[in-house]
């Protein structure tokens, strides 16, 4: 049973009461009319004094949860959001409406440390409702301290997959805000997020140390999204596809758009290709200076762009309701990311478009990007570094500039094995991004082993999401049943908006595709096991195979009739 809402809620001391007040500051301050789905449950929930989760789809307003919980709450409000721009973003918008919600602020590496302890001062003595983080502020013991001297009154974790190995972009700054939750006196915990398929829903509540979750899940269904997959047997025929299906949908009057590429290099040859065509195009990645970027964000924006052609920079924080499509030049690294990155298109409900142009050999890409677990050497020399900077008394840490020139390096591969070490409790990072033996660290040796068999881990999990886009490309059933499947929700019927041969069918061959699945021996969410590779959970059913995420292995697209032939797998619990 959930706890009972303490009888001096100041949200009110009955579900009417409350659900009255939402509504109020709703329609009166935000100015809504209605809630979009899975908003007001979470509300409800927040207010009530619950942990949640809420996992609502891309354009679904999650803001207006903790904007509208939080005013009604006896406390300031602690948002934990992972990029500066999104945190400014935020601020932007509650000023607007600050009279009423309460003032905003942010707590980064931007700020001098005068303004610094001036936000925290502010938090304090209550002249700030709102601040807004990047998690590594809170590896700072000073900020955890003052903040629970505020007494937060809600906790909120944006893009909360992020805290999720299984998530499609894990950071490890996030593994620390379950223990700062504790620090804090665990105030109510909010964590949201887009796009959770269930076991990275598992692992948030387990990973934020959330008491009694209750999870609120929206539909992942976005109807008005139609979704297609152009096939292309050689480089310059997908090339010219995706230049073709741009001029298309820009001279046809639906636009603006995004398109994405897997590189650098590709955003900046299609953007230049289509400026010769005539088009109004910008490339955008993280190479570009921090003012071209924004500029081009801005001119983005402001309706002066007919496309922008990105890699997954241009993403968080990037709300255009009125953008009318999203191309890939390339498969997305998974399913995940793929759901995320078209969910920008059509967010004021209008109809929109979502094309993947897709070459097989394009695959190559993602699984070399999903692959190359680190060497156990390497992972015990820089365990053992660390260990010993410690025995030599130095208390400051080992700097990772120090740990690139003794071992040779780069910097991103000495970050993953830091990140990998940090997981496996060997090493702590702090706020300076030093690395220190953690409290009971494992000898190096059996660091190395941990961390290494973890990294094969994540990378067997990565695979699997690249076979699944595979899978996605080619099906010839349903795409929007295929897309829904992975995140563990069935579409009974197919979807009727998609260029699937299914969707194309006639009214007679959808029906026998619904009678198919309606009785298969795995329904969706089945927990089951397999000969080979162990425990896993039924995500989606077709007419003649099944999809399962199995714990180990990641993700399997199995023949029924083999399972059924073979015994391979079993019903659990």
């Amino acid at each position: 049973m959930p706890p009972a809402a303490p009888a001096d809620n100041p949200a009110g001391n009955s579900a009417s009461v409350r659900t009255r007040r939402i509504r109020e500051f709703a329609r009166d301050v935000l100015g809504f009319e209605e809630f979009r789905p899975g908003q007001e449950a979470a509300m409800q929930s927040v207010v009530s004094g619950r942990d949640t989760l809420a996992v609502l789809p891309s354009g679904a307003g999650k803001t207006a949860v903790y904007q509208v919980a939080g005013q009604l709450l006896d406390g300031p409000v602690v948002v934990v959001s992972p990029l500066i721009a999104l945190q400014r973003d935020q601020v932007d918008r509650l000023a607007e409406i600050e009279d009423r919600a309460g003032r905003a602020a942010q707590l980064n590496s931007t700020l001098s440390a005068g303004d610094h302890r001036e936000v925290l001062r502010s938090l304090q003595d209550g002249t700030v409702r709102f601040v807004f983080l990047a998690p590594e502020q809170l590896a700072r013991p000073d900020v955890v301290e003052a903040i629970g001297e505020a007494k937060p009154a809600l906790f909120v974790v944006d893009e909360a997959h992020c805290v999720s190995a299984w998530g499609h972009d894990f950071r490890p700054d996030y593994l620390r805000l379950g223990g700062v939750i504790e620090q804090l006196g665990h105030p109510t915990v909010l964590a949201l997020t887009a796009t959770a398929a269930p076991p990275v829903r598992a692992e948030i509540v387990e990973r934020l140390e959330m008491r009694d979750a209750q999870v609120v899940v929206a539909g992942f269904d976005r109807p008005e999204i139609r979704l297609e997959v152009d096939h292309h047997a050689d480089a310059r025929g997908k090339e010219l596809g995706v230049l073709d299906r741009v001029l298309t949908e820009i001279g046809e009057g639906r636009g603006p758009g995004i398109v994405y590429s897997a590189t650098r290099r590709g955003t900046e040859e299609i953007a230049g290709e289509l400026v010769e065509r005539g088009l109004r195009a910008r490339h955008y990645h993280a190479g570009l200076n921090k003012g071209d970027r924004e500029d081009t964000q801005r001119a983005w924006m402001d309706d002066e762009l007919d496309v922008v052609v990105a890699t997954t920079a241009f993403g968080m924080g990037i709300d255009k309701p009125d953008t009318r499509f999203v191309i890939h030049a390339e498969p997305a690294d998974s399913v995940d990311s793929y759901y995320q990155e078209i969910g920008r298109a059509g967010r004021d409900g209008r109809p929109a478009l979502a094309v993947l142009v897709y070459r097989q050999e394009d695959l190559g890409i993602r699984r070399f990007f999903a692959a190359g677990a680190p060497a156990e050497e390497e992972l015990q020399q820089v365990a053992g570094l660390v260990q010993a900077a410690a025995a030599a008394g130095i208390e400051d840490g080992v700097d990772v500039k120090d740990l690139r020139e003794e071992t040779g390096r780069a910097a991103t591969p000495l970050a993953r094995d830091l990140n990998l070490l940090e997981q496996v409790s060997a090493v702590v990072l702090d706020e300076d991004g030093a690395a220190h033996p953690a409290a009971g660290a494992p000898a190096p040796g059996e660091a190395a082993a941990a961390a290494r068999e973890l990294a094969e881990h994540h990378e067997r999990v990565d695979q699997s999401r690249v076979e699944m886009m595979r899978g996605y490309a080619e099906t010839t059933d349903c795409r929007r049943q295929f897309l829904l499947g992975y995140f563990g929700e069935q579409l009974d019927e197919p979807c009727g908006n998609c260029d699937s041969d299914t969707c194309s069918g006639t009214a007679e061959e959808r029906a026998a595709a619904v009678e198919a699945r309606a009785h298969t021996p795995f329904p969706v969410e089945t927990p089951v096991e397999h000969t080979e590779w162990g425990a896993g959970v039924v995500m989606r059913v077709e007419d003649d195979r099944i999809t399962v995420l199995f714990d180990e292995v990641g993700y399997k697209t199995l023949g029924l009739a083999a399972v059924l032939e073979h015994d391979l797998l079993r019903p659990r619990g």
